[in-house]
This record gives C-alpha cells, sequence and structure tokens, in this order.
C-alpha cells in the first residue's frame, strides 16, 4: 500500500479506511510503503499502528518501506522503529515477506 504525500489529520481516515478494506479481503502481508510520503502526523501514526495491530490479530506480517530521513525520525521519536518491522524500500520489504 504507497502512501504518498502528507499522513495527516486530513488524510488519516481515507488511509485507514484503504487498508481496512484489503484486511477486510483477508489479506495478512501488507507493505507499507512510505517512498513518497513527505509528511506524518501523530493522526497518520496512528493508523500505522492500527494497521499494526490489525495484521498481528490476523497472525500476517506488515513492513513499513522507503521512509525518508524525516519521516524516520519521527518514527524514532515516537518509539514506532521499536515495534515495527522496516525496510529500505519496498522491493526488500516484498522479498522479506516472501522469505
Amino acid at each position: 500500500m504507497a502512501i504518498e504525500g502528507r499522513l495527516d489529520g486530513q488524510h488519516a481516515q481515507s488511509a485507514e479506511q484503504a487498508f481496512l478494506e484489503l484486511a477486510g479481503e483477508g489479506r495478512t502481508l501488507f507493505v507499507l510503503n512510505f517512498a513518497n510520503m513527505t509528511y506524518i502526523s501523530s493522526a497518520g501514526l496512528r493508523i500505522v499502528l492500527v494497521a499494526a495491530k490489525k495484521v498481528r490479530s490476523l497472525q500476517g506480517r506488515l513492513i513499513c518501506a522507503g521512509m525518508n530521513d524525516q519521516v524516520r525520525d519521527v518514527f524514532e521519536m515516537s518509539g514506532f522503529l521499536s515495534i515495527l518491522e522496516t525496510a529500505a524500500t519496498a522491493e526488500e520489504a516484498v522479498s522479506l515477506l516472501q522469505a
């Protein structure tokens, strides 16, 4: 699932809905591709946490990929890097899911 631009209060609800639709289809393996995301707010972080919890409840796997330095800093300061699996690129994340 590619996240582009800003993941903030204005866009969080649509991102959450898109994720829940995919999870509702029975999917259990997810890559959140942040390569084209420029900003994430606390509302955006909440969506990532909701997604991670949902995937765990499905006994699946979620990998966050392609974070730029600014986004990675937000994840690090919030403590999310210690609870989420990450990869440098979406391609690397897909390889990890296929392993």
